[in-house]
């Protein structure tokens, strides 16, 4: 089977090397597009990954949070093969679809709280926040937004202004747009208090933004990108007492950490707090590119007709896909098994803790787990020793992530899907790597 995805993977050069082809991308397409591996799949099944010269790894990367149910599922390529048969577009918005519909109620069942609740289908990720940016400034009549440290948002010109990280999502870019406020976000780890971030976020309101001009805070439930950090209670407790305070609306973004990753559903479950709104996508369609935003119904109805959508908002295949993995989540047991299997991840890891001095933290809810690299004598960040996991991981065929603001930390996305087998496997492999990095 093998040979012949090669086949098909370019009919001109069938036996054309990884390193041909990472040739012809550096000559074919920008460096700004960053590429981690130096390797060109060709097929993929759950967990794991083969590429174009037949080489097997184990994937912890998960498309970056992206497969929470694995690479090519049955029931999601079925679902999809499906409605390739049926319909590929009409455009939500000109022709309307029942799948659209019946998707927006599952989630707006699923999402936490009690009240009505409404949901907007669109494409990206960052899509899905600029949409709930444009909905909270609509319900509340102002347009100050105010993001945390370490926070990802996205790439695109409002994003990259909400990301807390400068390098390199915004350096080069030029003048970030106005009315867009960064406060800390706790970390014990890093000596920033709850009480201080607090503190800091009510400083904004003295020195940057009268509180009256805020539409909404946004923060991440356990921030992605910046390093897997949860947010503890009391600071979503305290953000929502400020919000109260002043009229301020609360988003969360569970882009990265939502469809069981952490254990729950969604990451906000873990806690009691209410939101306004909640940006979703990665994980919910499998690979095909669907995003959201479910929220308070009379907030999401703050948009006139016509303010929100977009052609491809909504894609009836990325749809079929998300139904799907909706029932494999529940089926099987997925939420349970994130817990699980994360338990596992932890208990390796902080069984070895004692023999790596530099491997300072092992943390996160369900699985979204993190290792963190510290200098065990200046405890600061080491971004070569979890480089160094890293690549000796890959050397074994295993692919893993590093995130965090200074790039020391690693974090775990393999498929909750994973076999047993497969994952003992990794777990082999990454202890190898970290105790001889």
């Amino acid at each position: 089977m093998l040979n012949t995805v090669r086949a098909h993977a370019e009919t001109t050069t069938p036996d054309a090397t990884n390193a041909d082809w990472e040739a012809r991308r550096k000559a074919a397409t920008p460096r700004g597009v960053g590429v981690l591996e130096g390797f060109y799949a060709a097929r993929a099944l759950n967990s794991e990954l083969w590429d174009i010269e037949g080489n097997r790894y184990i994937d912890f990367a998960g498309g970056i949070a992206v497969l929470n149910t694995g690479h090519c599922h049955p029931r999601v390529v079925a679902a999809v093969t499906q409605q390739l048969s049926q319909f590929t577009h009409t455009a939500y918005q000109v022709i309307p679809y029942t799948s659209y519909v019946s998707l927006a109620e599952k989630i707006n069942a699923r999402a936490p709280g009690s009240h009505a609740k409404k949901t907007i289908l669109v494409t990206t990720g960052v899509e899905a926040v600029e949409n709930a940016v444009k909905i909270a400034r609509a319900a509340t009549g102002r347009s100050g937004i105010i993001a945390f440290d370490g926070a990802f948002h996205g790439r695109t010109l409002l994003g990259m202004a909400l990301t807390g990280k400068v390098v390199p999502y915004k350096v080069g870019f030029g003048a970030m747009p106005a009315d867009i406020f960064h406060a800390p976000f706790p970390n014990e780890l890093h000596d920033v208090s709850v009480e201080d971030a607090l503190k800091h976020l009510r400083r904004l309101f003295k020195s940057d933004i009268d509180p009256k001009r805020v539409a909404a805070f946004i923060y991440e439930p356990v921030q992605g990108e910046g390093g897997f950090y949860e947010a503890p209670e009391a600071f979503i407790r305290g953000l929502r007492e400020i919000a109260d305070e002043h009229g301020i609306l609360l988003i969360a973004d569970e882009i990265q950490c939502g469809f069981g990753r952490t254990g729950t559903f969604f990451a906000s479950e873990r806690h009691t707090i209410p939101i306004d709104l909640m940006t979703f996508a990665k994980s919910i369609a499998a690979g095909l590119p669907l995003s959201g935003v479910v929220g308070r119904a009379e907030i999401m109805d703050a948009s006139e007709p016509g303010g929100l959508g977009g052609t491809y908002a909504g894609n009836p295949l990325s749809v079929a896909a998300a139904h799907a993995v909706l029932d494999i989540i529940d089926e099987e047991h997925l939420v349970e098994r994130a817990n699980i299997l994360g338990g596992r991840l932890q208990a390796r890891l902080k069984s070895i803790q004692g023999d790596v001095p530099a491997l300072a933290e092992v943390r996160g809810p369900g699985s979204m787990v993190a290792a963190e690299f510290l200098n065990p004598v200046t405890h600061e960040p080491d971004a070569a020793a979890a480089k160094r996991v890293q690549n000796l991981a890959l050397e074994r065929g295993l692919v893993l992530l590093t995130c965090g603001s200074y790039g020391n930390i690693i974090r775990f996305l393999y498929p909750l899907t994973i076999q047993d087998a497969v994952f003992a496997e990794a777990l082999d492999i990454l202890e190898h790597a970290v105790r001889h990095a």
